[in-house]
């Protein structure tokens, strides 16, 4: 009976550790199998504590059988208590860990004047696993797909179904010790404000590489970027700081405002490109070392950003109106780039849908072309156009989203030329 009691107490502990979060079938099997196991160890102590035989117990002087089998208890016991702390101590590390992720599959045409027309499969696939390694630290590792695009982890697929690449996407540490604040540290998601998610100054997949610090208690809120372009001495060290602060207005009952400022500072006058080929500046304006004999940026980048989001219902659906501003104080000319635009609905839930459009003027300076939407106008800065957008959502994590691109690119160059994107994507997202 005792030994019965202890198995059950022992199914209720695994059990109830596991409930909370939905133990599922494979979960159910692996605790029968620890209890199977336990079950085996205990009968296995019960025989080696059990005397032989009667004479056997006589003969040895030993203690009457019910001190035997107290003592035997005892073991069996120490043996449970030791097997539950292993088992408990395994389930509660498994407990502050955290699994997310997701996967796309997209279709292109691309239409660019002088260019023949472009149509591509594309996939993207990240996983991303954080831990919890004290109440005020949490580690996080990722992988994505794709090679080592700074802003892209789309794969294009061809090549007679050859392997592709999946890199480092993420390896950051985040300490929470102070309240409303978090520290960051090694590669890690970009926090900043970016109205709407708009990549007027950065795509979304962009992983700053550095530290920084973000304050937010709800009504302000305060980041602070520094982020290596370049990391080793040998290549040139290369260093951005980004700034930014707000604040979040309630406007009547169901209304919200964002409003925010931000500085940013790339130091790249006469530097060569920090990513790609040695005469690719993505839309930035560049002149010739005439010690080196290279191709470098022509200017520094001192930003000064402003935006703004305005959030409320209408028809009872979300209604989310933005923009988003900035100017290069350092450069000469085409200095300015700004988006404004409108997003109406939703697509979280099963069954809901959103309606989205947008009009993006991104001068050649503005901004480091590196770091901009990777999509809009091809990549880069230097353009200028509309974007339209629609999502459904099949379930509360796969949605189908359609994106058409109304671009003109080159415009600098005072002969602009159209381009032309059509996106259809198919999302999931796992956690």
């Amino acid at each position: 009976m005792q030994k019965l009691a202890i198995l059950l107490g022992l199914g209720f502990l695994c059990f109830s550790q596991a409930a909370p979060a939905q133990v599922s079938e494979e979960e159910i099997r692996a605790l029968r199998a620890q209890i199977e196991m336990l079950t085996q160890r205990l009968d296995e102590l019960e025989r080696q504590n059990r005397p032989s035989s009667p004479q056997a117990e006589v003969a040895a002087g030993a203690a009457p059988a019910a001190t035997l089998a107290e003592s035997a208890d005892e073991k069996i016991d120490r043996a449970v208590a030791t097997e539950v702390d292993e088992q408990m101590a395994a389930l509660s590390w498994a407990e502050h860990m955290r699994w997310n992720g997701d996967f796309r599959y997209r279709y292109e045409n691309i239409q660019a004047q002088g260019e023949e027309d472009r149509n591509r499969s594309r996939i993207r696939a990240r996983a991303h696993l954080e831990a919890d390694v004290s109440p005020t630290v949490q580690v996080g590792f990722g992988l994505a797909t794709g090679g080592d695009d700074p802003v892209s982890s789309n794969v294009t697929l061809g090549g007679g179904g050859s392997k592709k690449e999946i890199n480092l996407d993420l390896a950051y540490f985040d300490w929470s010790g102070l309240a409303d604040t978090h520290v960051v540290g090694g590669k890690f998601e970009n926090y900043l404000v970016r109205p709407d998610k708009n990549g007027l100054l950065w795509d979304a997949d962009w992983r700053p590489e550095g530290a920084g610090i973000t304050w937010n208690n709800g009504r302000f809120f305060a980041h602070g970027l520094g982020t290596w372009l370049e990391g080793d001495s040998r290549n040139g060290s290369e260093f951005a700081w980004v700034a930014q602060a707000g604040m979040n207005f309630a406007v009547g009952d169901a209304a919200k405002l964002l409003l925010g400022a931000g500085y940013n500072q790339f130091d790249l006058a006469g530097a060569t490109p920090v990513y790609g080929d040695p005469d690719d500046f993505y839309g930035n304006s560049y002149v010739l070392d005439p010690i080196t004999g290279e191709l470098v940026f022509a200017y520094d980048y001192r930003q000064i950003q402003a935006f703004a989001e305005y959030a409320f219902r209408l028809g009872g659906r979300p209604v989310v109106l933005f923009t988003d501003y900035v100017i290069n104080t350092e450069a000469d000319a085409n200095d300015t780039g700004y988006l404004f635009g409108a997003r109406y609905g939703a697509a979280k839930a099963r069954g809901s849908w959103d309606l989205g459009w947008f009009y993006e003027k991104l001068e050649a300076d503005a901004t480091v072309g590196l770091l901009t939407d990777s999509d809009f106008g091809g990549g880069g800065s230097d353009s200028k156009g509309h974007v339209f957008s629609g999502t459904y959502a099949f379930h509360d994590n796969w949605n189908f989203k359609l994106t058409y691109f109304l671009n003109e690119i080159e415009l600098a160059s005072g002969s602009p030329r159209d381009f032309d994107k059509l996106m259809l994507d198919l999302n999931f997202k796992y956690k």
